[in-house]
């Protein structure tokens, strides 16, 4: 067409030839590849076909060729260089009239309702060429009344092969056109015709408005663009255009990869939304409703209404699951359609709204989610802005999507329970650990006691007595200070371990077998809260002498080795098997002294090494002893400004 409408002078110009030789050989190429699967039965056709077309296409391509960079047709041809163009065009047209012919044979009687139109739209365009170029070759010109004439018979052809196409989808290229493209694409092309209609329109008032023609164009034309940009803006507008072009140029009203990843993108959305929210929001843009509110399954099978929006207040009232609306969505998981229970109440037999959903907000449906036969919670959606009516399609996403939601509901309400569950583990833990140093304080005082009748008048023991309930004043300290406000932080200093180690004996040298020391010359420092370090080592002395009994030996060593402090606790008691010691020994709440023991202690203190930076290793054999292996980073010695009593660390490891 566009090589039709340049101007053409002295014949037929080249672009104009070359567009013939390509059209021709296009149609020639289409039919020939409709007729090679209905020509099995006849070989022999066939392989002329194979023979005969490559020829008549190369003949085309050939000239199309020479026409477009030769030069147009050489003179060396002589009288034949006038024809050729005209018979090149009718050897294309006979070709076409012939594979037409081939094609309508081979067809089955009962399938020709389905290329009829398309062999009669190119049955006319070949034998109008026909015509035309054979009159042309008598008469070496070419009439420009059927030259005309050719243009307006070709309008009719391309509805013809339409029709033809649509009653055979396998001719269809497999191209997707996204219905998001389609949209927008309907949008520009609704918006360029408007604004054409009102230029003409304006350019109708200009002319016959007289003085006040140009001032009546100018205002009718500013508020067409106003219009305009209201209507694009409009999300009632644009609802109604995507319902327009899903009903009427696709085969199903939704484009299931599009929903199906807008939905992960909103579960996945981290936008400080409630997953309450993001489950109500995938299903409202599902459905393009304005509101929704989301009933959620609580404790003792009771529905809340956990989230509203655009459907009134949020109420307050709640439902049981015996009541007629949970029960009937659990048993039936089916989408209820408000319109339609209203008109149609036998639709949904036994099934009566109760006054709390019912008076929600423009109420339009409500889609259960149900997982595992179970009804987890339920969505009720408010109408949509363009209105319209659910089909078998719409129910049947909403059910799929219904199915993902209410995992995805399950998996939350789970987070929920389990962080709950979690704050009453810390809270149980820290109540454990408190009554676990209450123990401990509990035995230092009950020691103290038992030694105050032999040893009152002891000035060592005095002063020890002192030292103790200072001591037993700093853990309760600590205690209530965590109780007020949580665990407490570590607060480390750079303190000499062989002091630390030396104190923990003390603490339990009152307690059979007393507890032998070995510290090397050279002091190992450390950086570490020197308390907390202390009562990890009585707990670890005092399950040794449990586990040795009076006649046995408990031994601490201290060394460095590779820039790390090394502290070994040995005892010759009963030992413990590798299975014990891997599964059991570092279990928080298990224990083996029955009431006497919480279980805690072997955890807590491998938890703080830990925290220090260091490790602890347990080597242990039943009947053979056990020995605990804690290594700590090494630091530098203090400088003597840092040896103040309480004073912070300020060494490097």
């Amino acid at each position: 067409a566009l090589a039709a409408a340049q101007p053409v002078a002295g014949g037929m110009g080249r672009w104009l030839y070359a567009g013939e030789l390509a059209r021709s050989a296009a149609w020639l190429w289409f039919l020939y590849r409709l007729l090679l699967p209905l020509r099995e039965a006849s070989g022999g056709t066939r392989a002329a076909l194979h023979r005969a077309l490559p020829w008549v296409l190369g003949g085309a391509l050939a000239l199309i060729l020479v026409t477009r960079y030769g030069g147009w047709i050489p003179s060396a041809l002589g009288p034949l260089a006038v024809r050729l163009p005209v018979l090149s065009l009718l050897a294309l047209a006979v070709a076409g009239l012939v594979l037409i012919e081939q094609v309508f044979r081979n067809t089955r009687p009962e399938a020709r309702w389905a290329v009829k139109h398309l062999l009669i739209g190119l049955g006319a365009l070949f034998g109008y060429d026909f015509f035309l170029f054979a009159d042309a070759l008598l008469l070496q010109r070419i009439d420009a009344d059927l030259w005309a004439g050719r243009g307006y018979l070709q309008i009719v052809v391309p509805p013809l092969v339409a029709l033809s196409a649509a009653r055979n989808p396998s001719w269809s290229l497999d191209i997707f056109v996204s219905r998001r493209v389609v949209f927008h694409s309907a949008a520009l092309l609704g918006a360029g015709a408007y604004l054409l209609l009102m230029a003409a329109a304006g350019y109708y008032l200009r002319e016959v408005g007289g003085s006040w023609g140009r001032l009546a164009q100018i205002v009718f034309l500013g508020f067409a663009v106003l219009l305009l940009a209201v209507l694009l803006f409009s999300g009632q507008m644009r609802a109604r255009l995507r319902l327009f072009l899903s009903q009427h140029f696709f085969n199903y009203r939704y484009d299931y990869r599009d929903e199906w990843l807008r939905l992960s993108r909103h579960l996945s959305s981290d936008g400080g939304a409630s997953p309450w929210e993001r489950v109500s929001r995938a299903l409202m843009d599902l459905e393009d409703a304005t509101g929704a509110s989301l009933w959620l399954r609580r404790p003792a099978a009771r529905f809340q209404c956990v989230y509203s929006t655009n459907m009134g207040d949020l109420p307050q009232e709640t439902l049981s699951g015996h009541d007629p609306l949970p029960g009937w969505l659990e048993a039936r998981d089916q989408v209820v359609d408000v319109d339609e229970l209203v008109r149609e109440p036998e639709s949904y037999p036994g099934l009566a709204l109760p006054p709390v959903v019912a008076g929600q907000t423009r109420l339009w449906l409500i889609v259960p989610l149900v997982l595992e036969g179970r009804l987890r919670a339920f969505v009720c959606l408010a109408r949509p802005r363009a209105p319209r009516q659910i089909n078998w399609e719409d129910r049947d996403l909403l059910r799929a999507v219904g199915l993902q939601l209410a995992g995805y509901v399950a998996l939350a309400d789970a987070n929920e329970d389990l962080a709950r569950a979690h704050q009453f583990e810390a809270f149980n833990r820290l109540s454990s650990f408190v009554v676990h140093d209450l123990k401990n304080i509990r035995a230092q005082l009950g020691l103290l006691l038992r030694n105050a009748e032999r040893h009152r008048d002891n000035p060592d023991f005095v002063r020890d007595a002192f030292s103790t309930i200072a001591n037993v004043e700093t853990k309760l300290d600590r205690m209530l200070q965590q109780l007020r406000k949580g665990p407490v932080q570590d607060r480390p200093q750079v303190a000499d371990l062989c002091a630390i180690v030396r104190q923990a004996v003390r603490a339990r040298s009152g307690e059979p077998p007393v507890p032998e020391l070995a510290c090397p010359d050279d002091v190992p420092w450390v950086e570490t809260d020197p308390d907390r370090l202390a009562d990890v080592l009585v707990h670890l002395i005092q399950n040794a002498q449990e586990a040795t009994g009076a006649g046995g030996r408990v031994t601490l060593r201290v060394r460095e080795e590779r820039g790390r402090a090394v502290l070994e606790l040995e005892d010759d008691g009963c030992g413990m098997d590798a299975d014990f010691v891997r599964d059991q020994l570092f279990r928080p709440f298990a224990t083996t002294k029955g009431n006497a023991g919480m279980g805690i202690g072997a955890y807590q203190a491998r938890e703080f090494i830990w925290s220090q930076g260091g490790d602890m290793i347990v080597e242990s054999e039943p009947g053979r002893g056990t020995r605990f292996i804690v290594r700590l980073p090494l630091c530098e010695a203090p400088r003597p400004a840092d040896q103040v009593p309480g004073a912070r660390a300020k060494g490097n490891r």
